[in-house]
């Protein structure tokens, strides 16, 4: 596709989504370690290992999502306590700098990422159902949100990561 994926920081939202659209994030954010296994199959280290200037290589990218992820379970229990504010974001991606993911082993990186993620899917799975009506202040956003608009949130930065990983396996 020829078309530029538009920056994440330049993303809008549209939240106050419905409590039944819960099942179907949940499935989104249950996949992406599948999905992201199925991108990243047969692909060799020189690929993942490639930075593109002062950008993350696809091995970066993967260590990001699974750097992020210890931020959406921290969120999602903010809800489950009825946290009035969410834990704001580390914005400039230090920590995924810092980590060398170059360095390690992809498969040790999905593995853990797959590992957390479901930790995250078996809390939702578990919480109760009167938490997802609750809201709290998404910092970097400024506005409400329910644990429903943070798992399309979630799962739209999955996509996001994706659509970046495949976008440098073509380069």
């Amino acid at each position: 596709m020829q078309i530029a994926p538009l920056p994440w920081l330049e993303r809008t939202f549209s939240f106050g989504l419905p409590t039944q659209l819960a099942p179907n994030f949940l499935e989104r954010l249950r996949g992406t370690p599948a999905r992201l296994e199925e991108i990243l199959t047969s692909v060799g280290d020189a690929v993942t290992h490639r930075p593109e200037s002062d950008k993350w290589s696809i091995q970066e990218h993967v260590g990001h999502l699974l750097d992020v992820e210890s931020l959406w379970a921290k969120r999602f229990e903010e809800f489950k306590n009825a946290m009035e504010t969410l834990t704001a974001a580390e914005m400039t991606g230090r920590r995924t700098w810092q980590a060398d993911y170059n360095a390690v082993p992809l498969e040790k990186i999905i593995g853990e990422f797959r590992a957390a993620r479901q930790g995250v899917v078996r809390f939702l799975e578990l919480m109760p159902a009167a938490c997802f009506e609750r809201k709290a202040l998404h910092p970097r956003l400024n506005t409400m949100i329910s644990p429903v608009d943070l798992m399309y949130f979630a799962a739209e930065h999955d996509d996001h990561h994706l659509v970046q990983i495949a976008r440098l396996m073509r380069v």
